[in-house]
């Protein structure tokens, strides 16, 4: 159905799948900014105060762009989790959701009430998301995990420095991967286990570990660390250009030949140590040297074209401001304007399409506890009186 992701046990007439968002910082939320992206209905939870990224910059007139960027199209609601009342609406709120999603620490949401065992007794068709950083039930899962830790004890920051030659120590880490894959991760395992449910009517438990996910890119090097190569794998790098940089990919024979005519040295293809796949990789650093010494006499956007035309892989190196701005990233709708109080600002969409539904990112940037009254009004059925009964009990802090 275009226009919302209804829910696939869903019959004639139901609304969209309703997601009872407990999550903060990044993983969690990016996989329920997902399900928000493809028509879902997303209540995010906050603690009085809210997420604390709602305070990290870039800020506007106070309001994060960062904390918009993961949360746009929700709805937001303020409960006190550390008092009976807050804790109380929130088991009345997830017996009416098809989903609950949460990165507290593996044990947390048990001590508080809110665990899966207790709220599927009531709501057996429940499917409940938790993301942490080493998953449930090991010796590690009590460990607090932001991307930088798992980044190391996975084994990936070390992977990647031997991929590069002049390093000395490991990459520093601000580029959060372990979240963003955990949360796409968890999105895809949740319609997965929303489509298990329309089979069975049976919902389940979902656990997604940031550790195991970071493990899942490391495919070459896994296979490397039982069967260890002996030399060095060849990696595409930046070559210098006359204004910036550039890499080349000649991945193939083809592409190779290709190459070299653009070059103007096509008798390299019939040199030794240059002339298959197998030479070149095993002259690699000298071969991608030839390269740059063409390459750094001219200008990065002038090799690409020429590269280009000939059908060889390559790409300039550019700013993710250039890519926003450049006029194929906006007719393929890669980025989004959105808006919250402070104005406009521009997001990505997701990384996919869909050809009878719509896949992008809804809404605005909910102000923290927005939608309070409506939440407990439409789902809850709660009035005035009971709200403010509520709210003297501590339940919204």
């Amino acid at each position: 159905m275009e226009g919302g992701w209804i829910s696939p046990s869903a019959g004639q007439g139901s609304g969209p799948v309703r997601v009872l968002d407990f999550t903060a910082v990044m993983a969690g939320p990016y996989c329920t900014r997902l399900l928000a992206d493809i028509g879902a209905s997303v209540i995010k939870v906050e603690a009085p105060g809210g997420d604390s990224i709602r305070v990290r910059p870039p800020l506007r007139d106070g309001r994060s762009a960062y904390y918009g960027h993961l949360n746009c199209g929700k709805q937001s609601i303020v409960l006190d989790l550390k008092a009976a009342p807050g804790v109380e609406i929130a088991r009345e709120l997830a017996l009416r959701c098809d989903v609950i999603v949460e990165n507290f620490r593996p044990g947390v949401m048990d001590k508080l009430g809110l665990g899966y065992s207790r709220l599927a007794e009531q709501n057996p068709r429940l499917v409940y998301c938790s993301i942490s950083g080493f998953g449930h039930g090991n010796a590690d899962s009590g460990k607090a995990a932001y991307a930088p830790i798992v980044h190391a004890t996975s084994g990936f920051d070390l992977a990647f420095m031997n991929h590069q030659p002049a390093a000395e120590r490991p990459p520093n880490t601000a580029i959060f991967i372990a979240d963003v894959l955990a949360g796409a991760y968890a999105f895809g395992a949740i319609q997965t286990a929303l489509l298990e449910r329309a089979r069975t009517g049976q919902g389940q438990k979902v656990d997604v570990a940031l550790l195991d996910s970071i493990l899942s890119l490391l495919m070459y090097e896994c296979q490397d660390a039982q069967f260890p190569v002996g030399r060095p794998r060849h990696t595409y790098g930046p070559l210098r250009a006359s204004d910036g940089f550039i890499v080349i990919a000649p991945t193939s024979q083809k592409n190779y030949l290709a190459l070299l005519a653009v070059l103007g040295h096509p008798a390299w293809g019939s040199t030794e140590g240059y002339r298959t796949v197998a030479e070149r990789e095993a002259n690699w650093a000298a071969f991608m040297g030839r390269i740059e010494d063409w390459t750094r006499v001219r200008p990065a956007a002038e090799v690409e074209a020429a590269l280009t035309a000939a059908g060889v892989p390559c790409a300039r190196y550019r700013t993710l401001r250039e890519v926003m701005d450049d006029p194929g990233s906006v007719a393929a709708g890669r980025f989004e304007t959105v808006h919250d109080a402070s104005g406009p600002f521009m997001v990505t969409n997701p990384p996919f399409k869909f050809s009878t539904m719509e896949a992008h990112v809804r809404g605005r940037v909910a102000e923290l506890d927005e939608h309070r009254d409506t939440v407990l009004r439409d789902l809850l059925g709660l009035d005035r009186e009971q709200v403010a009964a509520a709210r003297a009990g501590g339940a919204f802090g």
